[in-house]
């Protein structure tokens, strides 16, 4: 089975499973992808899949659309490597869908985080903060910041206000809920990294 596909961020909502409980989930939809490639890396075994055909010559660039010609392929915005089992048995223009996770209980989820711009302490590393009575006007400030006289300088890693967000985080084994094959949907359990509509990868988890 193919490691992973590119999925779109749809949101969040909640389902009820069989026995009733109620279950937070996200919902991504999953992209149909174009297999143009199967590749050997460093002993393994690679396919190349597109996805987000463009239909307008003009948004290529040369080398984009010689690579695609050269495969006499359409044209795809976008273009991921993504590991294979040895024994499966892909060829090029083959279409992947939802349907890869039909049987597949647990999932890592690969995604951008939500861009903050510079932070303070505070939101970025959840300080407590100096107290904040009697007019207190410096009880979000972070205070002393290192040592004096030795070693007279701040210590590496020493968490500070800076820039928060828009980091690639992956979350690991992930429950699938449900796989909607009709709409290619597929209900994770819990929240994923990202904005709605961002690019994520959905992979089978590693750890499970």
């Amino acid at each position: 089975m193919i490691e992973g596909l590119p999925a779109k961020k749809i949101g969040m909502t909640q389902v009820f499973k069989e026995d009733g409980e109620v279950v937070p989930v996200s919902v991504v939809e999953v992209l149909p992808c174009t297999v143009l490639e199967i590749v050997q890396v460093n002993n393994k075994k690679k396919i190349k899949v597109g996805f987000e055909e463009e239909k307008r010559d003009s948004k290529m660039k040369k080398p984009q659309k010689g690579y695609f010609d050269k495969l006499k392929m359409p044209y795809f915005r976008r273009i991921k490597e993504f590991t294979i089992d040895e024994g499966d048995d892909y060829k090029q223009g083959d279409v992947l869908d939802v349907k890869v996770f039909k049987d597949v209980k647990f999932v890592d989820v690969q995604g951008k985080t939500k861009g903050r711009g510079f932070s303070g302490g505070m939101k970025r590393w959840n300080w407590s903060g100096q107290p904040a009575s009697h007019g207190s006007t410096i009880h979000r400030k972070m205070g002393s910041a290192g040592p004096t006289t030795d070693p007279g300088r701040i210590i590496k890693g020493h968490h500070m206000p800076g820039h928060y967000g828009c980091e690639t985080v992956t979350i690991q084994n992930l429950e699938v809920v449900r796989v909607d094959e009709d709409k290619n949907l597929l209900l994770i359990k819990g929240a994923i990294p990202g904005a709605r509509n961002s690019l994520v990868f959905v992979k089978k988890a590693k750890k499970k």
